[in-house]
């Protein structure tokens, strides 16, 4: 059987390497995408008149920087920081969701618009008053 030179060896397993944590890295953006904190947030801002037109048209949304410490996920809390941008500005929607234990549904508390000039927009608050009266206000 022969034998493969060192170099080549390397060369391909770096190749190899490179590529499956390049289909990861995809793999993780299409999860935090596909699920109900990302998109909750992404509902709320699309219905807001002020924040879309502080951004412009069309509205695109970005991939996430997994390695901000503004991304969190775990069981009962979600905090997001999704870069989104349209004709006239870019900034970042900041969500923050949570659950009251897992398989229950994601509430959203809080999301807001930053944009890059640093003006902030308000998306979206719940509001807890008078222990268990819950108000949600939208702006």
């Amino acid at each position: 059987m022969p034998q493969m030179p060192l170099g080549k060896v390397v060369l391909y397993s770096s190749v190899m390497s490179s590529g499956v944590c390049a289909l990861g890295y995809y793999l993780i953006q299409k999860a935090f995408s596909r699920a109900s904190y990302y998109q909750l947030g992404l509902e709320q801002l699309q219905s807001h008149h002020e924040a879309l037109e502080a951004l412009g048209t069309p509205l695109n949304t970005h991939h996430l920087q997994l390695m901000d410490s503004n991304n969190f996920v775990d069981i009962a809390d979600a905090k997001l920081k999704i870069p989104v941008s349209g004709s006239k500005a870019a900034g970042h929607l900041y969500v923050i969701s949570s659950r009251e234990s897992p398989f229950k549904r994601w509430h959203l508390e809080e999301v807001f618009l930053e944009l890059k000039d640093g003006q902030q927009i308000p998306v979206f608050k719940l509001r807890q008053e008078d222990g268990d009266e819950v108000k949600m206000e939208k702006r």
